[in-house]
């Protein structure tokens, strides 16, 4: 490359081109790290007049791209009935198994990987929700208690199972992308 087209692009590259102040090379870096994208739609529909005084239905949907909907409500924890639908998913409900779930799927593909054939995962996981020191409710952690079947061929050792658990921990991505403390019951 000639030394002028260098300077062109080096100077372009420079130059803020955008309201964030991101340089171009700082928009072409973004764009190379981010690997995929997800998207919800969620819907609220006001069903009553008493929305000001804080008595209306919190019963809403999720939709997602293939098409799925799940009726979704406030936890009645946290939101007393008729105004939640213990029916519906809660989003804290929700988060638990967003967490579990991706520990499970990271957990099967470095199980395969490890040569240890899973016949079967189940994972009751359990939340809790405390106060930080604002007082703000939060969901501080979460135990997974996964109870995993493998074929008798051949089983993991005491240690290769917490290993396995530790880099699913560790490759998750939704464990990377929370503070919430997430751990693995034993048994």
């Amino acid at each position: 490359m000639s030394r002028r087209w260098y300077c062109k692009l080096r100077s372009i590259f420079r130059q803020p081109t955008d309201l964030r102040g991101l340089t171009i090379l700082g928009r072409i870096g973004y764009r190379a790290l981010k690997m995929s994208e997800y998207k919800a739609t969620i819907r609220w529909k006001c069903n009553g007049p008493d929305f000001l005084k804080g008595r209306y239905s919190r019963e809403h949907t999720w939709t997602f791209d293939g098409g799925f909907v799940v009726p979704a409500s406030a936890s009645p924890a946290v939101v007393p009935v008729p105004m939640s639908n213990p029916a519906n998913v809660d989003p804290e409900e929700a988060f638990v198994a967003a967490v579990s779930s991706c520990h499970m799927l990271t957990f099967l593909y470095l199980a395969g990987k490890a040569h240890f054939q899973v016949d079967s995962y189940e994972d009751e996981a359990v939340g809790v929700m405390s106060k930080n020191e604002n007082g703000v409710p939060w969901v501080s952690a979460i135990t997974l208690h996964p109870k995993i079947a493998f074929r008798a061929a051949k089983q993991p050792t005491s240690s290769e199972l917490a290993a396995l658990h530790h880099e699913a921990h560790e490759q998750c991505f939704i464990a990377a992308s929370i503070k919430t403390q997430v751990s693995v019951a034993s048994g």
